[in-house]
């Protein structure tokens, strides 16, 4: 029975579907005027994630989420380039495409942008002035918050507070400091689009409010975006849509947490803002590594919490993902007797259910994956008593069923473990793999020192093929003086690590 922490409530709420079977959910998506960062990533993720077990537990989903593509950021990196704002969107929107796919993050299914539901919009905001929930000033339309009685009851706050601490220098032309713009007017050189106020744009929160609403209806299962996010941005979004309604507008709220580098706030001005392509390019390991290594790395933080964004996480990332590699390439080996097969089915057994109940509690995907490390070990033993053909084949396929829902562990090994650059020969010790000891995102000269370690592993190879034993142990020897270790694979071919 899954659990879905919800922000309006508070607490774990038993997650039931309006329509059994089918899950509509909506997430914010991003507002297309830069590269994604890795804040971004990690949002993505985490609702891919959603997506993905919902789908594994047998529901049909609907996921919507939006681009905004129209708004003040945008205008300025417009006018900073010389170019229109079309254009500076359009390049974002297939960037954010681009970022996704190496990230390993499907697609929604409906990808509204605010620029193609102007007219939802303004229905929206004539039914709420209609409700005389809003007012039109010069042009300019604002939500009155202090006729919707129920503001504030997603982030917890009170209208007092946040009247009290309200900036100096609100529009005067306001009723109260909080409420906010549902339409505003034209500006000389900005975007616009024919209302009953005059030519304008949208606010940003109405935008959400009607782009949900139009693919999802008015009450949908599932609202989601990061913690930022609750509060003007969700709150508003609850406060406008109820009141246009007179429905519940999303049943479960869920927002994961931020990230941080090196455990400090992630910003421009500190000089550790990472957005995800310069992770990919600054990378020393190809791109499906790369992927695979920084999914796993979001992942084993549940989603709700805070997430330090360091080299040395990665590393570790990197690591761990590289011991269930290691598995599957020995479960891809062949020979072997059936000793172990009695083990495995329990085994399985044992991974599956702990890995559903770890899901099915909010989605803790840092406990789903102790599951499946419990499983790597476990196979690891029974090969060493023997498995047969069936039983290897079975093993990997759990991995391979169970990690579909954290976009984990469906490379073959060696796309993993393939160094950027580096075309994987087989049968040479140009194919092997290696575990990551540079540092990830801001190279160190470390690539002639790699470079060097396997010109050794090559030599050891060669010279085992002449049957110079001692020349070979003598490079065994000279690597492990330096804390490397060498392992010799069936194949023929080697790896080292650190």
């Amino acid at each position: 029975m899954l659990k879905i922490y919800n922000t309006l409530t508070g607490k774990k709420d038993v997650f039931e579907p309006l329509v059994p079977g089918t899950v509509r959910m909506y997430v914010c998506g991003v507002t297309v005027y830069d590269y994604c960062h890795i804040g971004h990533a990690r949002s993505a993720l985490v609702f891919d994630v959603v997506r993905r077990y919902l789908e594994y537990s047998g529901f049909r989903v609907e996921f919507a989420k939006n681009f905004t593509d129209v708004d003040d950021k945008i205008i300025k990196r417009a006018n900073e380039q010389h170019v229109s704002c079309d254009t500076i969107t359009a390049t974002y929107i297939q960037a954010y495409h681009d970022d996704m796919r190496r990230l390993g993050v499907r697609p929604a299914s409906i990808e509204p942008k605010a620029t193609e539901h102007m007219a939802d919009i303004v229905r929206l905001t004539e039914t709420l002035i209609a409700k005389g929930l809003a007012y039109q000033v010069d042009g300019d339309v604002y939500f009155e918050v202090a006729k919707y009685g129920d503001y504030g009851r997603l982030s917890k706050r009170k209208m007092e507070d946040l009247q009290a601490g309200a900036r100096v220098g609100v529009d005067e032309r306001k009723r109260h400091p909080m409420d906010f713009a549902l339409w505003k007017s034209a500006k000389p050189g900005e975007p616009a689009w024919p209302s009953p106020w005059g030519q304008g744009r949208p606010g940003w929160h109405i935008e959400c409010s009607a782009m949900s609403i139009r693919h999802l209806g008015e009450t949908f299962d599932i609202h989601g975006g990061g913690m930022d996010l609750i509060f003007p941005h969700h709150e508003n979004e609850i406060a406008q849509s109820c009141g246009a309604t007179g429905k519940e507008f999303a049943r479960y709220w869920m927002h994961n947490g931020f990230v941080q580098i090196n455990q400090e706030k992630m910003s421009k001005s500190l000089g550790n803002f990472f957005t995800i392509r310069e992770i990919f390019e600054k990378s020393e390991w190809a791109e499906a590594e790369t992927g695979e290594m920084l999914r796993y790395f979001l992942l084993a933080t549940q989603y709700r919490g805070p997430l330090d964004f360091s080299d040395q996480a990665l590393k570790e990332a990197k690591n761990a993902v590289n011991g269930f590699y290691d598995l599957f390439a020995r479960l891809a080996e062949t020979g072997g007797n059936a000793s172990g097969d009695a083990g495995l089915n329990p085994a399985i057994e044992r991974c599956t259910v702990a890995f559903q109940s770890a899901m099915d509690d909010d989605i803790n995907t840092p406990v789903a994956i102790a599951a499946l490390q419990g499983l790597r070990s476990d196979v690891n033993k029974l090969l060493d008593q023997g498995l047969s053909a069936k039983s290897r084949k079975q093993a990997r396929e759990e991995f391979r069923s169970l990690g579909q829902c954290l976009a984990l562990f469906q490379l073959d090994k060696w796309q993993f473990n393939r160094p950027k650059n580096v075309v994987p020969l087989a049968g040479t010790a140009k194919a092997s793999a290696r575990v990551m000891s540079a540092p990830l995102i801001m190279h160190s000269g470390g690539d002639e020192e790699e470079q060097r370690i396997q010109r050794l592993v090559e030599e050891r190879c060669e010279a085992k093929k002449r049957k110079e034993f001692k020349r070979a142990d003598e490079i065994r020897t000279e690597l492990a003086s330096q804390g490397i270790t060498i392992e010799d694979k069936p194949d023929g071919t080697s790896r080292w690590k650190r």
